[in-house]
């Protein structure tokens, strides 16, 4: 069996505000910092291929979660979120016209302007997963993470998702099956002593 656990970069000042990042290279905040230094890979996973996306808060994460520094690759890079970049979902929701809706309402084409579908960005990571031939860790964003465990879920953007995606924690598929594993594997809490 081969597996890919998946896992969310931490927080930036942007997340907490609720703006839209994207391809936006925003780092990790320094609360985040704090709280990922209290957290390791569980052992299982210590000897896992490490790769992140090019971005710095999940090349960041990567290296604080597992001590070491990522591979990168572009295809882990978020979704392209377009002209809505830096906006918060709340205020465009608000917004008559324009076009954004709750993911639940998405379907596979759903897109910003100019910016990228489920579907698109699919197409773009798919040939990344189906290289991986050993356990391989990806830290990466919310949009690779929902698009991955959509397919591996058969879940098509229509409906509430199938998953919560939390951070701290590995969401893992069997790349054999493309089957997701039941429960996400919790993140190792260190104990200082």
């Amino acid at each position: 069996m081969t597996r890919l656990a998946l896992l969310r970069h931490g927080h930036t000042s942007w997340n907490r505000a609720g703006q839209i990042q994207g391809r936006s290279d925003i780092p990790l905040d320094d609360e985040a910092r704090r709280d990922l230094s209290q957290f390791s890979l569980p052992p299982e996973w210590i000897r896992a291929e490490l790769w992140s996306s090019p971005l710095h808060r999940a090349r960041e994460t990567a290296a604080i979660v597992a001590n070491r520094v990522p591979l990168t690759a572009p295809e882990l890079t978020e979704m392209n979120w377009g002209d809505w970049e830096g906006k918060r979902g709340v205020d465009l929701l608000a917004q008559e016209g324009s076009g954004f809706r709750h993911i639940e309402d998405w379907g596979w084409d759903y897109r910003a302007p100019g910016g990228e579908s489920p579907r698109e960005l699919w197409d773009r990571v798919e040939p990344w997963v189906q290289s991986r031939h050993t356990d391989t860790i990806a830290v990466c964003h919310i949009g690779i993470m929902r698009v991955i465990l959509a397919k591996a879920h058969g879940w098509d953007f229509d409906g509430e998702a199938p998953f919560k995606i939390k951070r701290n924690r590995l969401f893992v598929v069997d790349l054999d099956t493309f089957a997701p594993e039941a429960e996400p594997v919790r993140l190792i809490r260190e104990s200082h002593a």
